[in-house]
């Protein structure tokens, strides 16, 4: 069971791919992880994604499927996997697909959860963080005993930077810019499944593994 999540920043699809892997005992493959665990081991493919680093520069696709095939070569991924950040772009989805091919395997599904802009927006922009502690509320869904202060350490809550609207807006427009056409690549493909992600996490969950199998 190989399986990409798709979907706009927000829309939930990091904690689907997490449930997703813990009921099927596959793991739940971030690029982000995999290049900080090849940094720190100090791996060959880990120091070459550095000096792009270092330099502010992306790190190219080829240099990138190579370290991920890396890490989906484990043992932990021979029943399958969950990538999750990764394809972005059609040309990573190409590179990808032509390195899995020479494996003689491919994605099964692509599972793209999705949520309209304005429905991320609000759900994103009504988050709130403790300055002090780290921990977080929403003003809607998880709101604080007392308005603006936490519950844990009675310092203030605030609205990080990166969940005010304009930069929520910023984020979305690269997204459709950049990932979205990822659908219809993954469509023609027939491999895409589209799932309403304005339902009930959990209700959402029941869909996929309804498409994945019990």
């Amino acid at each position: 069971m190989k399986i990409i999540m798709l979907g706009a920043p927000g829309a939930g699809k990091g904690t689907q791919a997490k449930m997703i892997a813990d009921k099927y005992g596959v793991p739940h493959v971030s690029t982000g992880d995999i290049f900080r665990a090849n940094i720190k081991e100090g791996t060959e493919l880990g120091k070459e994604a550095k000096t792009y680093m270092d330099r502010g520069l992306l790190v190219p696709d080829e240099l990138t499927v190579k370290i991920l095939l890396d890490r989906v070569a484990k043992e932990d991924c021979k029943k399958g996997y969950i990538l999750d950040g990764f394809p972005r772009t059609i040309p990573q989805a190409q590179v990808l697909d032509a390195e899995l091919e020479k494996l003689g395997e491919g994605i099964d599904f692509a599972i793209n959860v999705d949520v309209p802009d304005n429905h991320i927006v609000e759900r994103m922009s009504g988050r709130r963080a403790c300055v002090e502690c780290g921990a977080t509320y929403h003003i809607v869904h998880i709101p604080s005993q007392k308005e603006g202060i936490c519950d844990r350490c009675g310092k203030e809550l605030v609205l990080r930077d990166d969940d005010k609207p304009e930069t929520i807006q910023s984020r979305l427009d690269v997204y459709h810019d950049q990932t979205q056409p990822l659908i219809a690549f993954y469509t023609e493909k027939g491999i895409l499944r589209t799932i309403d992600g304005t339902a009930d996490m959990k209700d959402v969950f029941k869909t996929i593994t309804g498409i994945l199998g019990e």
